[in-house]
This record gives C-alpha cells, structure tokens and sequence, in this order.
C-alpha cells in the first residue's frame, strides 16, 4: 500500500512529486505547465530538502529518480542565471544557485538509498550531471544526450560533475562529447557506461522494477556499505576535487559571456 502522509511525500513540494511505497520512494521531477523540462532552483531546492530528510529513514531503501515532462531534463535554466546576475551583478546570488547544484549532486551520492534514474526524451546538460550521479541508469530507446555546454560558452560545471562523468565513463571519450557537444544516442551511453540498461520506453518501467524487486531483498547493511565503498574508490580518483571551484568558474563564465552566446540549443 502506497503512504501518503509522511513528510517525505509531502504535498508542499511543488517542482517535484514523491510517491512511497514500503522501501521504495519514487521522485519525479515536475515541471511547470509553462515550462521547458530543467532545473531550476525550486526542482534543486526540494530534491535537497528531500535527500537531507532521508537521513533519518533508514527504511528507504531505494530511491528512483524520473521526470513527468516530455524530457527527462533539458539542462540547468539559464533564464535563472541571467535573472540572478540581473539582481546582483557581483555573481554572489549565481555561485548560490552553483552551490546549491554541487550539493545536490553530493547528497545523491552519498545518501544511502540506492538511486536508479529512469530517463527519457532529453537528457542534456545539467540533466546528464544529475543522472550520472545515481547508481544505476535505465533509459528509453530513444533518449538523445548531449553536452553543450561549451557549445553556449560556459565551462560544463553543473553540479561537479565533470569528475564524476570522467570516472564512469573515461576521460577519452567524455572530453571528445564535451568539446564537440555532439548528440549521442543510447547506444553510445551504454558503450560508455552512462547507461545500464536501454529498453523501449513502454517497456522502461519494467527494467527499473526488475532492479527494485532484486534490491528490496538484498541485505540493507551490505547495500550501504557497498554503495560506500564504491564511491570512495571512484573519488579516490579525483583526490584534488576541482568540482569545489565550479560555482565560481560558472558564475565568472556567465558574468563576462558576450551578448547572444546562449542562443545556440541546449
């Protein structure tokens, strides 16, 4: 039976929507009627209040991450970064938003549900950032991927996820993706490790439920223990973590960009 009533689900959370059902939390981002599918502050802003309060609920044991858009995300919304940089010139209220990003990122790591991303549509920019940080990737046959961040002049620094990227996929191939800013289909993610499973995405869900049944049976303790010990070897490869700078890199980069360098398609 499905819970409705605990805090974790709820109905104050506008820009996401969670569903409980026993172990398992269901969160799915929720764009506006209005909006492109990204991630803006409200979607970074109640994923990290979510994650902080799962602190205290060892039962979750697992954690899906999907989107109720047409896309799964099309990247961070830089119509919020202008705004900021509007307000306050001096990039303090941009590094904010950053920061906020690399915490999210961090919380998704390290929290000790294992986190599964379902995607769909679109998984561009920002978007790919936050996926990537999940334990495990299932995406629908005709999902598109892209890095285009330095297509629109900004460094890819979303979230720090360049480290994070490089140690799933390999520096060779994530430095062609991200300086050509190509499109790149399932195929080529699963190749690279960015993707676990492609399925069609009538059949997506499946893939991700057959994950959960095994998960929900496995022994909580040596779940945790082995989602920690995996992430500290892969951050024992990244032991000078540059992603601490990206907040000010991007907000430099957004600063001093010339007038009309974000017209170019996420």
């Amino acid at each position: 039976m499905t819970e409705t009533t605990h805090p974790l689900t709820s109905p104050a959370r506008k820009a996401i929507q969670v569903e409980r059902s026993g172990p398992l939390l269901h969160v799915r981002l929720n764009p506006w009627a209005d909006q492109e599918d990204v991630l803006g502050v409200a979607v970074i802003d109640d994923l990290l209040l979510l994650l902080d309060e799962l602190h205290e609920r060892p039962d979750i044991r697992v954690l899906t991450l999907s989107s109720m858009g047409k896309d799964f995300c099309l990247g961070a919304d830089r119509d919020e970064y202008q705004d900021s940089l509007a307000a306050d010139p001096t990039g303090a209220g941009l590094r904010r938003v950053a920061d906020k990003a690399h915490r999210l990122c961090q919380a998704l790591e390290n929290t000790h549900a294992v986190t599964i991303a379902r995607l769909h549509g679109g998984v561009i920019g920002a978007g790919l950032a936050l996926a990537s940080y999940c334990d495990l990737r299932a995406g629908a046959d005709t999902c598109r991927f892209r890095m285009p961040e330095v297509g629109i002049g900004l460094p890819p620094a979303w979230g720090g996820a360049m480290g994070r990227l490089v140690s799933e996929a390999g520096v060779s191939r994530i430095r062609e993706l991200m300086l050509t800013c190509e499109v790149f289909d399932p195929e080529t993610a699963h190749r690279l490790g960015l993707l676990h499973k492609i399925a069609p995405l009538d059949r997506l869900d499946r893939v991700v439920n057959s994950w959960t049944r095994s998960l929900v049976r496995r022994s909580p303790e040596a779940l945790v223990l082995t989602k920690r010990m995996l992430a500290g070897y892969a951050k024992a490869d990244r032991t000078a973590d540059a992603s601490l700078l990206d907040s000010h890199l991007l907000a430099a980069h957004v600063q001093h960009r010339e007038p009309g360098a974000a017209a170019e398609a996420r």
